[in-house]
């Protein structure tokens, strides 16, 4: 198979698989999911992380960069489906420029809500990201 013929199959698939995911999730979800702000750790002494795993088996790790009491960076990793990737993300866009004290306010149904919603049986990423970052927040 010549070069531009692979590169058009795998621009086939890869629109077939959006495809798909659109047909479960909303548009800002998908497009979280393949291109997450904030991935990776962060690193240093100023850096503070916590992982939960959720019940489901999906784990999510915050790093948060604090500075007088305001979160300056925060990243994310997630061995997660879909909607933990970008709970995950949208979680760190919340985040950034906050205080400390009203990050500690943010609960799951803020997530979901920034995300435009969740399925039902995906509501719980919104859960995990809110119950990992209240852990690593709180004294």
């Amino acid at each position: 198979m010549a070069t531009d013929e692979l590169n058009e199959y795998a621009k086939k698939i890869q629109k077939e698989i959006i495809d798909q995911e659109l047909k479960e999730f909303n548009e800002q979800i998908v497009k979280l999911f393949h291109n997450p702000p904030n991935w990776g750790a962060l690193t240093g002494s100023d850096v503070i992380s916590h992982s939960y795993i959720g019940p489901c088996g999906d784990a999510i790790t915050f790093f948060l960069r604090i500075k007088d009491e305001i979160i300056q960076k925060a990243n994310f990793t997630t061995t997660g489906c879909v909607a933990s990737v970008a709970t995950g993300a949208q979680t760190t866009l919340l985040l950034e420029g906050k205080s400390v004290k009203d990050a500690r306010l943010i609960q799951a149904e803020a997530i979901e809500s920034a995300l435009g919603g969740l399925p039902a049986d995906h509501k719980h990423c919104a859960e995990l990201a809110a119950r990992t970052l209240q852990q690593l927040l709180t004294p």
